[in-house]
């Protein structure tokens, strides 16, 4: 049974309730200092770019911000809804997309069209995956 209900979409979770969602819906993101937040490897300045470019197309369609830290081998997005002091839905709606679309490999999709970024040629690598 889950330690949380859903709620409104401004109204903000315990942390013990974010937490449980964490760890039932968005596994590889985490709780600090009261934000939810994912650390994406990337193996160059070129591809942290890509990442922050994704996030920021993602978040403008969705009016709802990231703060982002960016280094050359990793992208870092925070998230909190700032007028509800704390995390909710609109927090786990985004991270939910930009997981999705951050870690999409098309060659794992059944009948694959698209062959995804080769990793074996330091050229074109580009996240480091979770799977």
């Amino acid at each position: 049974m889950s330690t949380w209900q859903r709620k409104g979409p401004n109204e903000a979770y315990t942390p013990e309730e974010t937490q449980a969602r964490l760890e039932a819906e968005l596994p590889h993101w985490y709780l600090e200092n009261g934000w939810i937040r994912r650390k994406y490897r990337t193996s160059s300045w070129k591809s942290s770019l890509i990442v922050v470019s994704t996030v920021g197309h993602l978040a403008e369609a969705a009016w709802h911000h990231p703060d982002l830290a960016i280094s050359y081998g990793f992208v870092i997005v925070k998230l909190m809804t700032h007028d509800a002091k704390g995390i909710t839905e609109k927090d786990f709606a985004l991270a939910k997309k930009i997981e999705e679309v951050i870690q999409w490999q098309p060659a794992r999709e059944p009948d694959a069209v698209l062959e995804g970024t080769p990793n074996d040629d330091v050229r074109f690598k580009y996240v480091k995956y979770d799977n």
